[in-house]
């Protein structure tokens, strides 16, 4: 507490925000909503339904990240409630739905079919493009120990990023299985729990090499790789027989030049691609790369991992989803610990650069996987489940960078100006009539117009509301003198019209312009008229999808005389002393 008597000033509070954190603008939540929305639809066609999970657990039931020591705090954001219990924020979407699966087992509908989206936190190092708090997607079902679920998830991840505009080809769905891994491992003498730590060096290589290539990997498999900015990371230490043995696994199997007799097989939808050394193209074959990874010796339990991935590329294949949207890739490793089959892991193929020049790749944007044993903790049974968790946060920022979504803000409300403070309840009376109103009134879904009472300082200028009103990206606003009262008129000032009227030199271009963005009609027309503003420019309500609105103020163009030449004298703008009884002449100019 500052002491009154010591005649020194209160120190302000530094306004800042946590490290690997970040606030989120009018444009950035319309954008995600719009995806929210879409992948929501393409999920619910797949017959999965909504759930809703608090973002604490109790932290045992996370079952990841807990370190020997008395606070766990690494990974996940932990804290003790009142009765000593650790609690967590959780870290994703699948383990709370382990627990409640687990929790209300005896009532769910067997396989338990759900979706779920929310933030989540990782108490981990930020880093350009890591964040602590992020947006997943995921869908997920309980309770289904074949095959055809793992394939599911595959096809509802290619549909997904489709349905968010990404083109056929712009992505791939990655699939591998955990024990074709496991059955690697064990052929290389790191079956043993000793080897642990070095199973997970081969594993991180692994991971690398879509990033890294074959000498690159083949450098961490060994004795270490030296990056770029000179760094050097340690290598597994596999001799050279068994570095040779993990990057034989890795080489893809390209299938034949032309296609064959096989109507069935989806030859459209695969992957064509040019091989060096022969002529013409080859198409990569799902099946090609599965009989040659069954030839590498992987043992019993690598066979059984073939065979999985065996079943899912013949559902694909018989539902027309080729190597090009789905393709099995026995590089994918995913990260998480409980995945005990099948792994998926969708890849954005399309790059960009930055503002700099500089190339970015995308890489990964969702995944997800086989996890047998996460809800089998909480019962002491085995429950297959599988699961596929699209990344929101980092898809959205992917999709800005490539203008595929966002970036424009939605359409704010319409704005009613307060002229006379003496007459609010006429101006609110307005409001409550645009509010209540549909977009369009033939359209029984069709979302209420969206509409504000300007409720800043009484003694505002006509002219600072506009300005309120452009800032809010407000599609028109409404202005009601006494004259207009009387007359029961009001007038509606389009500004997305205004704002494009201030490039325009041509003096009767810049009369019709404006003549247009500002009409007097009878209140009993509002509405029509409001609602033509909308359909003319083609927007959508602040609550609905975003659409751009206006354009960011720009230079203001001198009014033009009648030769055309732009006049010296500054151009007539709203008085703050503007009289009650008119409005017509002191605004319209604007």
């Amino acid at each position: 507490m500052d002491d009154p008597k010591s005649g020194k000033k209160p120190q302000k509070l530094k306004a800042r925000l946590p490290r690997g954190l970040a606030d989120r603008g009018p444009a950035e939540i319309a954008a995600t909503r719009e995806m929210v929305e879409k992948i929501r639809v393409v999920f619910e066609r797949y017959g999965f339904e909504p759930l809703e999970t608090p973002a604490i657990e109790y932290t045992d039931a996370l079952g990841k990240f807990l370190p020997d020591q008395d606070r766990p705090n690494e990974g996940v954001f932990s804290f003790q409630d009142d009765d000593e219990q650790w609690l967590s924020l959780r870290y994703d979407l699948t383990a709370p739905l382990a627990r409640y699966v687990a929790e209300n087992f005896q009532h769910l509908a067997l396989p338990y079919r759900s979706y779920r989206y929310g933030w989540v936190f990782r108490n981990e190092k930020p880093g350009p493009g890591r964040f602590r708090q992020f947006m997943q997607f995921d869908a997920d079902t309980v309770g289904a120990p074949t095959m055809a679920a793992d394939a599911e998830m595959c096809m509802l991840a290619a549909d997904t990023m489709e349905a968010l505009g990404i083109p056929r080809g712009a992505y791939v769905v990655k699939v591998n299985n955990r024990k074709i891994l496991d059955g690697l491992l064990e052929a290389i003498g790191l079956g043993g729990e000793e080897d642990a730590g070095r199973r997970l060096t081969v594993l991180r290589a692994i991971d690398k090499f879509d990033r890294l290539g074959t000498e690159g990997v083949k450098q961490l498999l060994g004795e270490g790789r030296k990056d770029e900015s000179g760094d050097f990371t340690k290598g597994a230490g596999l001799v050279d027989r068994e570095i040779e043995r993990v990057l034989a696994l890795l080489r893809p199997v390209y299938g034949h030049e032309q296609k064959r007799d096989d109507v069935n097989r989806p030859y459209d939808d695969m992957e064509w691609i040019p091989v060096p050394g022969l002529e013409g193209i080859r198409f990569i074959d799902n099946f090609g790369t599965l009989v040659y990874l069954s030839q590498t010796g992987l043992g019993e339990t690598g066979v059984n991992g073939i065979e999985q991935l065996r079943e899912i590329a013949a559902l694909c294949d018989q539902s027309g989803y080729g190597s090009k949207r789905i393709k099995i890739d026995p590089s994918i490793v995913r990260g998480l610990e409980y995945y005990t089959g099948p792994v998926f892991e969708i890849e954005l193929l399309i790059h960009s650069q930055d503002e700099k020049g500089r190339h970015i790749r995308f890489g990964s944007v969702g995944g997800g996987g086989r996890y047998d044993g996460l809800v089998s903790r909480f019962m002491g049974q085995s429950v297959p489940a599988t699961g596929f968790s699209m990344g929101v946060s980092r898809l959205q920022a992917a999709l800005a960078t490539l203008d595929k979504i966002g970036g424009k803000r939605a359409a704010g409300p319409v704005v009613v100006t307060v002229l006379d403070n003496d007459r609010i309840a006429d101006y609110q009376r307005l409001v409550s009539r645009l509010r209540n109103a549909k977009l369009r009134p033939d359209d029984p879904s069709s979302p209420n117009i969206s509409a504000e009472l300007y409720l800043g300082n009484p003694k505002n200028s006509l002219g600072a509301q506009l300005k309120y009103a452009e800032k809010r990206n407000s599609p028109c606003v409404i202005i009601q003198g006494s004259d207009e009262r009387e007359k029961g008129q009001v007038q509606i000032k389009d500004l997305i019209i205004g704002a494009e009227i201030r490039q325009i030199v041509d003096r009767d271009k810049y009369l019709r312009a404006q003549k247009q963005s500002q009409k007097l009609v009878s209140e009993r027309s509002l509405l029509q008229m409001v609602r033509k503003v909308f359909a003319l420019h083609r927007i959508a309500p602040y609550h609905s999808a975003p659409v751009a609105v206006n354009k960011p103020p720009a230079k203001k163009a001198q009014k033009p005389n009648r030769s055309g030449e732009a006049k010296k004298s500054r151009r007539a703008r709203p008085s703050g002393k503007m009289r009650k009884g008119s409005t017509t002449k002191k605004h319209s100019s604007r």
